[in-house]
């Protein structure tokens, strides 16, 4: 062992300079050491705003040019003549009652995303709850892949006001859940008395509709006794589960039913435009027409509302209920979806800046 050099000491690790320091006018290896306040942070939190901002104003533009061409392959299969006829041919009556019944089906959908963020503990007002919903649906109607279309919009919204993406992901689950519920529950009603539509439609037997209706109406059932029993998350594949409490689940079965009462309501009263028919019959073709936009995420359910109301109506001119039950529930819907899109991300991304300058200014 060398001996040490006398009169030199040790120096205590508490002295010694971080690597990088030791020579005047160099900074630390990497920037975890800077200040929030620092110039090169600052300048890296502009350009990731920067960034989320153009990413966002993509999405807009991809939306609104996906829209408008389903807006246009929706309407090009009519003449004018044809469009202005059938839209002519409604009383003002029937078409104010089924925009009035759409604008109640949209209303009760933001009780979806209510529910949702309560669930998963979140507390955001109403106003931004319907904003967010209303603007994701609206468009995701339309769109098809509801997930996706509608997931990804909720998410521009949501993670802006605080949610992580797992959240996100749990409010998506939840109000796809209460979709089914309303579903499940309406379907059941509908095939239990007005059994018809789905024999003719689908060549099925009474015993087996009947056999239908009860599996449907059982659904929400079982999720009820769910609810109620099961308290502690669980896991299917993996994946951690956890049952909402029993309120929210009778809220979910209530507000799902809701809505699609309201939507078969509105397509009702295009259809009386033409024929003097009951509501059930109606409500279940709506029902029969859900389920397969659901299964085949078809864009705004094109071709399969004209395929129910074919076997419910056989023989009809069917153009006019058709284009009045799209104008109201998908196209209306959609431009103010749109606009309310763009608005938004034109003044959020705006406001971002202006709230991180204050917090530092503090």
């Amino acid at each position: 062992m060398r001996p040490r050099r006398p009169g030199r000491k040790k120096r205590a690790f508490a002295d010694r300079k971080p690597r990088g320091a030791r020579c005047p006018g160099v900074a630390p290896e990497g920037n975890q050491h800077l200040p929030a306040d620092s110039p090169p942070r600052r300048q890296a939190h502009r350009a990731a705003h920067s960034r989320r901002r153009w990413f966002g104003y993509l999405v807009a533009v991809a939306v609104t040019a996906l829209a408008a061409y389903l807006l246009y392959r929706t309407l090009s299969q009519y003449e004018w003549s044809e469009l202005v006829d059938a839209v002519t041919a409604i009383s003002a009556q029937r078409l104010f009652a089924a925009l009035g019944f759409s604008a109640l089906s949209y209303l009760t959908l933001t009780g979806f995303d209510w529910l949702a963020l309560r669930h998963v503990g979140h507390r955001l007002s109403y106003g931004k709850v319907a904003t967010a919903s209303f603007t994701s649906l609206s468009i995701g109607h339309t769109l098809g892949l509801a997930a996706l279309s509608s997931g990804a919009i909720r998410y521009r919204f949501y993670s802006r006001w605080g949610l992580r993406g797992g959240e996100v992901a749990e409010v998506i689950v939840f109000c796809g859940v209460t979709v089914g519920l309303g579903l499940a529950l309406l379907g059941g009603a509908a095939l239990l008395f007005a059994p018809d539509i789905a024999v003719n439609a689908f060549g099925l037997g009474r015993g087996v509709v009947r056999v239908a209706a009860a599996v449907a109406l059982a659904g929400p059932v079982v999720y009820l006794v769910m609810a109620a029993l099961i308290r502690r998350p669980f896991s299917i594949r993996g994946r951690e589960i956890r049952m909402p409490a029993l309120k929210f689940a009778l809220a979910q079965v209530a507000l799902g039913s809701l809505n699609y009462v309201f939507l078969a309501a509105a397509l009702h009263q295009a259809v009386l435009s033409i024929a003097d028919i009951g509501y059930l019959p109606v409500a279940a073709a709506a029902v029969s027409a859900n389920v397969a936009t659901i299964i085949t995420h078809v864009p705004g359910g094109l071709g399969v509302v004209e395929a129910v109301l074919v076997y419910l109506l056989p023989g009809r001119e069917l153009i006019g209920p058709i284009l009045i039950f799209r104008f109201v529930y998908f196209l209306v819907p959609l431009c103010f979806g749109l606009a309310t899109l763009g608005l938004s991300e034109l003044l959020l991304s705006r406001a971002r800046p202006k709230r991180a300058r204050r917090d530092q200014s503090r």
